[in-house]
């Protein structure tokens, strides 16, 4: 988790930086500022967070995790710019120190939710490491472990099964000794 603070901590100082530079050397309206800015964040964040943060994690298919990382940067993007959009045409809370304010809200709101999605579906571990670290049937991330009897009430209960009676020996009083041992 520190290492994720450190990359995203980067990363909230370059959005910001670059949400300021564009937003004071443009016309362009405060939420398209922020979209740029959260855009070029989140290239930085993917090289911080695949070559720093999850560098031990799995890494044999690079394209399903770009893939799913543009998706929930994506979504931490619309968390992002929705808390300013509303900020600055709700509220009409436009002055540069107000936008600032809500950009910040709006990054660490989305910061949480990127943080959990990165985590469990974009950098997921190591196969091997995962093995053994539960058990072997324990299932993926966020799955629901089975129980081994689950009883639905007004369900009939399975036959127990029963193992097969060993040989008996030939002679009686072989018999009687086996009897007796199982009692």
């Amino acid at each position: 988790m520190a290492e994720f603070a450190v990359v995203g901590g980067i990363g909230v100082l370059v959005n910001l930086a670059v949400f300021n530079l564009v937003r004071n050397s443009t016309e362009l309206p405060v939420v398209r500022c922020s979209m740029i800015s959260t855009a070029v964040a989140i290239i930085f964040n993917y090289i911080g967070f695949r070559y720093f943060t999850y560098r031990d994690r799995d890494k044999t298919r690079p394209p399903r995790e770009f893939t799913l990382f543009l998706v929930f940067s994506a979504a931490g993007l619309v968390i992002e710019n929705g808390l300013l959009y509303v900020a600055t045409y709700g509220f009409d809370w436009d002055t540069p120190l107000q936008s600032n304010i809500f950009k910040f809200l709006g990054i660490g709101v989305a910061s949480l939710f990127r943080f959990w999605s990165y985590r469990s579906w974009v950098f997921r571990a190591v196969p091997a490491a995962r093995a053994a670290a539960a058990p072997a049937d324990a299932g993926e991330a966020g799955d629901i472990p089975a129980a081994a009897e689950a009883r639905i009430p007004g369900s009939r209960r399975k036959p127990r099964e029963t193992k097969e009676p060993e040989e008996e020996p030939g002679e009686p009083e072989a018999q009687e000794e086996a009897v007796g041992a199982r009692r």
